[in-house]
Protein backbone atom coordinates (compact mmCIF):
# COMPACT_ATOMS: atom_id res chain seq x y z
CA UNK A 1 0.00 0.00 0.00
CA UNK A 2 1.12 3.53 -0.88
CA UNK A 3 1.35 6.13 2.67
CA UNK A 4 1.41 9.67 1.99
CA UNK A 5 2.43 12.41 4.50
CA UNK A 6 4.04 16.11 4.75
CA UNK A 7 7.67 16.79 3.09
CA UNK A 8 11.27 17.01 5.28
CA UNK A 9 9.91 14.46 7.13
CA UNK A 10 11.70 13.85 11.54
CA UNK A 11 10.35 12.54 14.63
CA UNK A 12 6.21 10.87 13.73
CA UNK A 13 6.66 11.03 10.12
CA UNK A 14 10.09 8.97 9.93
CA UNK A 15 9.25 6.83 13.01
CA UNK A 16 5.60 6.11 11.64
CA UNK A 17 6.84 4.27 8.28
CA UNK A 18 9.41 2.37 10.54
CA UNK A 19 6.35 0.86 12.68
CA UNK A 20 4.30 0.62 9.81
CA UNK A 21 7.22 -1.63 7.49
CA UNK A 22 7.68 -3.39 10.61
CA UNK A 23 4.29 -4.25 12.32
CA UNK A 24 1.22 -3.42 9.60
CA UNK A 25 2.61 -3.10 6.33
CA UNK A 26 5.71 -4.74 5.41
CA UNK A 27 5.63 -3.94 1.80
CA UNK A 28 4.76 -0.14 2.16
CA UNK A 29 5.69 2.38 -0.20
CA UNK A 30 6.15 6.04 1.13
CA UNK A 31 5.23 9.54 -0.35
CA UNK A 32 6.42 13.06 0.54
CA UNK A 33 4.73 15.60 -0.63
CA UNK A 34 4.22 19.43 0.27
CA UNK A 35 1.21 19.97 3.19
CA UNK A 36 -0.98 21.83 1.26
CA UNK A 37 -0.53 18.45 -0.98
CA UNK A 38 -1.31 15.54 1.09
CA UNK A 39 -4.91 15.10 0.98
CA UNK A 40 -5.41 15.57 -2.47
CA UNK A 41 -2.45 13.59 -3.67
CA UNK A 42 -3.96 10.67 -1.44
CA UNK A 43 -7.21 10.46 -3.23
CA UNK A 44 -5.39 10.77 -6.74
CA UNK A 45 -3.12 7.94 -5.83
CA UNK A 46 -4.62 5.84 -3.23
CA UNK A 47 -2.28 6.55 -0.44
CA UNK A 48 -2.99 6.17 3.05
CA UNK A 49 -2.83 10.05 4.33
CA UNK A 50 -0.87 9.79 7.63
CA UNK A 51 0.43 12.29 10.43
CA UNK A 52 -1.39 15.95 8.98
CA UNK A 53 -4.81 17.01 10.32
CA UNK A 54 -7.82 15.52 8.71
CA UNK A 55 -6.47 12.04 7.95
CA UNK A 56 -7.90 8.96 10.01
CA UNK A 57 -3.99 8.34 11.03
CA UNK A 58 -3.30 11.21 13.34
CA UNK A 59 -2.59 13.15 16.27
CA UNK A 60 -5.00 12.77 18.91
CA UNK A 61 -5.02 15.13 21.66
CA UNK A 62 -1.69 14.40 23.49
CA UNK A 63 -0.82 11.68 21.62
CA UNK A 64 0.94 11.37 18.32
CA UNK A 65 0.03 9.31 15.45
CA UNK A 66 2.66 6.83 16.44
CA UNK A 67 0.84 6.02 19.35
CA UNK A 68 -2.50 5.75 17.09
CA UNK A 69 -0.68 3.35 14.82
CA UNK A 70 0.06 1.00 17.95
CA UNK A 71 -3.79 1.12 19.56
CA UNK A 72 -5.82 1.06 15.75
CA UNK A 73 -3.23 -2.46 15.32
CA UNK A 74 -3.23 -3.64 18.13
CA UNK A 75 0.09 -3.67 18.99
CA UNK A 76 1.36 -4.80 22.14
CA UNK A 77 4.85 -5.47 22.05
CA UNK A 78 6.25 -3.77 25.46
CA UNK A 79 9.47 -2.10 23.69
CA UNK A 80 7.19 -0.58 21.10
CA UNK A 81 5.14 0.93 23.85
CA UNK A 82 8.30 2.23 25.12
CA UNK A 83 9.46 3.55 22.03
CA UNK A 84 6.41 4.83 21.33
CA UNK A 85 6.59 7.33 24.81
CA UNK A 86 9.89 8.54 23.80
CA UNK A 87 8.78 9.61 20.25
CA UNK A 88 5.63 11.29 22.15
CA UNK A 89 7.96 13.07 24.22
CA UNK A 90 10.20 13.98 20.99
CA UNK A 91 7.37 14.91 18.36
CA UNK A 92 5.77 16.96 21.00
CA UNK A 93 7.94 18.92 22.42
CA UNK A 94 7.54 17.21 25.61
CA UNK A 95 11.08 16.00 26.93
CA UNK A 96 10.01 15.29 30.79
CA UNK A 97 7.73 12.49 28.81
CA UNK A 98 11.04 10.36 28.66
CA UNK A 99 14.60 11.01 29.20
CA UNK A 100 15.66 9.88 26.00
CA UNK A 101 12.92 12.18 24.11
CA UNK A 102 15.27 15.29 23.85
CA UNK A 103 17.93 13.07 22.26
CA UNK A 104 15.80 11.47 19.51
CA UNK A 105 14.46 15.22 18.87
CA UNK A 106 18.34 16.56 17.94
CA UNK A 107 19.51 13.50 15.78
CA UNK A 108 16.04 13.98 14.25
CA UNK A 109 16.43 17.38 13.62
CA UNK A 110 19.98 17.47 12.64
CA UNK A 111 19.20 14.51 9.96
CA UNK A 112 16.74 16.67 8.76
CA UNK A 113 19.35 19.73 8.22
CA UNK A 114 21.66 17.47 6.98
CA UNK A 115 20.03 15.43 4.47
CA UNK A 116 17.80 17.49 1.94
CA UNK A 117 16.29 13.84 0.07
CA UNK A 118 13.47 13.29 2.16
CA UNK A 119 13.95 9.30 1.04
CA UNK A 120 17.44 9.26 2.20
CA UNK A 121 16.31 10.40 5.17
CA UNK A 122 13.64 8.34 5.61
CA UNK A 123 16.35 5.35 5.12
CA UNK A 124 18.83 6.27 7.57
CA UNK A 125 15.80 7.70 9.86
CA UNK A 126 14.58 3.73 9.19
CA UNK A 127 18.27 2.98 10.96
CA UNK A 128 17.89 4.73 13.76
CA UNK A 129 14.81 3.59 14.70
CA UNK A 130 16.05 0.10 14.35
CA UNK A 131 18.62 0.41 16.92
CA UNK A 132 15.74 2.34 19.04
CA UNK A 133 13.84 -1.06 18.82
CA UNK A 134 16.94 -3.08 19.93
CA UNK A 135 17.97 -0.81 22.67
CA UNK A 136 13.97 -1.33 23.65
CA UNK A 137 13.72 -4.63 23.38
CA UNK A 138 17.24 -6.01 24.63
CA UNK A 139 19.38 -3.63 26.25
CA UNK A 140 17.73 -1.34 28.54
CA UNK A 141 19.34 -2.37 31.28
CA UNK A 142 22.82 -2.20 29.61
CA UNK A 143 24.46 0.86 30.92
CA UNK A 144 27.90 2.46 29.79
CA UNK A 145 30.70 2.72 32.81
CA UNK A 146 34.01 2.71 31.18
CA UNK A 147 36.03 5.20 32.59
CA UNK A 148 39.31 6.25 30.93
CA UNK A 149 40.25 7.77 34.72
Amino acid sequence: MKWITRARPKIDRIACPWLIKNFVDPDAVFLFVPREEVLQQARELNAIPFDIPGAEYTHIGEECTFDFIVKKHEINDPAIIKMANIIRGADTDQFSLAEQSAGLWAISAGLSYNIQDDQQLLALGMKIYDALYSWAKFLQAEKHTWSPA
